[in-house]
């Protein structure tokens, strides 16, 4: 359905989650980063640096997994280059 408004051609559009599945996907890695940075200096601050270290390598190691798991062909890629380093 097309409605014109004071020169302008309105379109009708049915409701959708789009818009929800657009601000998910471009913000809640930021927003989770923020809060695990928040913990961390939280636990900083109470003199736990060497709890602070395991979770930062801990955390680390899991975001590497998630981009890997993200990125359409990563796993084949790493794989490969794994396997030059053995190979030659």
């Amino acid at each position: 359905m097309t409605v014109t408004f004071l020169g302008a051609d309105l379109v009708a559009q049915a409701p959708g989650t789009g818009g929800l599945q657009g601000w998910i996907q471009d913000n809640i890695v930021p927003l989770i980063l923020l809060g695990i940075a928040i913990i961390m200096l939280w636990i900083g601050g109470r003199g736990d640096n060497a709890g602070v270290a395991r979770r930062s390598i801990g955390l680390i190691i899991g975001l590497v997994a998630l981009g890997i798991a993200l990125t359409p062909g990563a796993g084949a890629r790493v794989g490969a280059f794994f396997a030059q380093l053995i190979t030659g």
